[in-house]
């Protein structure tokens, strides 16, 4: 959806599930967690991963890229587009099962450890918002390689105020003769 200050993305209703699913199964892994699994998917797993679904998300701006999400704990990230180095479309099995995709980012100035920290999952049409999101950060790239265009110089800013004054003047010698005219 696109909104008047950049685009939002939608993501994908079919998160909900994947979410479900894999972190029951993270949690099954271990013998310990085989009851917390057993409550996961007999209900807490597909009230937490609608309500996570609903705080979802993700605003591409002129200038950065802005990420939601949480229920108990909410994090909010922003990249700013100059920093993102690269956007990483990923489609496993597991993901292409729920017909979902991820993008990692790599952004400049960040550890590696960092730099992966940032992914978004379950965006519809991943590789098309992809796409926008190195569009714009091109763009912002463009632009501050552009010269600025230089301030007026000193004479050409008193010569335009000297102009301005003088439509003044003349202006506000209309308005004395309209004055003596009535009178």
């Amino acid at each position: 959806m696109n909104t008047p200050t950049g685009i939002r993305a939608s993501f994908n209703p079919l998160i909900r599930p994947y979410l479900v699913v894999t972190i029951g199964l993270t949690i099954a892994a271990t013998i310990i967690g085989l009851p917390l699994a057993v409550i996961w998917f007999l209900g807490v797993g597909q009230w937490w991963s609608a309500h996570y679904f609903e705080k979802l998300e993700c605003h591409l701006g002129d200038r950065a890229l802005r990420y939601r999400k949480g229920i108990l704990v909410q994090v909010e990230k922003t990249i700013p587009l100059e920093n993102i180095q690269d956007v990483t479309f990923i489609e496993g099995p597991i993901l292409r099962r729920f017909n979902l995709s991820k993008l990692k980012f790599e952004t400049a100035g960040h550890s590696s450890g960092q730099a992966n920290d940032m992914q978004l999952v379950g965006i519809i049409d991943a590789h098309e918002f992809r796409n926008q999101i190195l569009e714009a950060r091109d763009q912002v790239k463009r632009q501050a390689l552009q010269p600025h265009q230089p301030a007026l110089a000193h004479n050409d800013l008193q010569t335009a105020q000297l102009d301005a004054l003088k439509k003044i003047d003349e202006r506000l010698s209309e308005i004395a003769e309209l004055l003596r005219k009535r009178n």
